[in-house]
């Protein structure tokens, strides 16, 4: 029985191993073709796409033409640009380093502002329930002396 399907398996793969390759590649692909709206698709997409490709060839070109024309500019006035540009660079870090610490001390300030009022409101909240709680507990133990007496008065 064993041999039977080893046989049988052999002899699969032995066909399997004889089909040709453009059989093989068109049973990979399905049999029906695409759709319209796959059609149009590629009609409208193809000369975008292709248009979108020309642009960005013509940026590429026009700035390595811009940096082969701007570099000798640049390396003759570089002991004047690098100081501007070190000096613009510092000032615009230090209006942004202000900015943010400014915002950083108004946030801590607010939130100081909010957590005092809290603190206020739920203190004085805090302070009536533990006064009716005193009171309560001053009745309770009023009512329960008031129990053990009328009880040692009667023994």
């Amino acid at each position: 029985m064993a041999e039977q399907q080893s046989r049988t398996q052999q002899q699969q793969q032995h066909q399997m191993q004889q089909v040709h390759p453009t059989e093989a590649i068109k049973s990979l692909l399905p049999q029906k073709g695409p759709s319209k709206s796959q059609i149009l698709a590629v009609v409208t997409l193809f000369p975008v796409g292709g248009a979108l490709l020309c642009l960005a060839v013509l940026t590429l070109v026009g700035t390595v033409i811009g940096l082969a024309v701007a570099t000798p500019v640049f390396l003759l006035f570089s002991p004047v640009l690098v100081p501007a540009a070190l000096t613009i660079a510092l000032a615009v870090t230090g209006f942004l380093t202000s900015g943010a610490f400014g915002i950083t001390a108004l946030s801590a300030l607010s939130w100081m502002i909010n957590y005092m009022r809290r603190m206020r409101g739920t203190a004085g909240e805090q302070m009536e329930h533990a006064k009716r709680r005193v009171q309560e507990a001053a009745g309770h133990m009023g009512q329960r002396t008031g129990q053990k007496e009328t009880t040692r008065m009667r023994d």
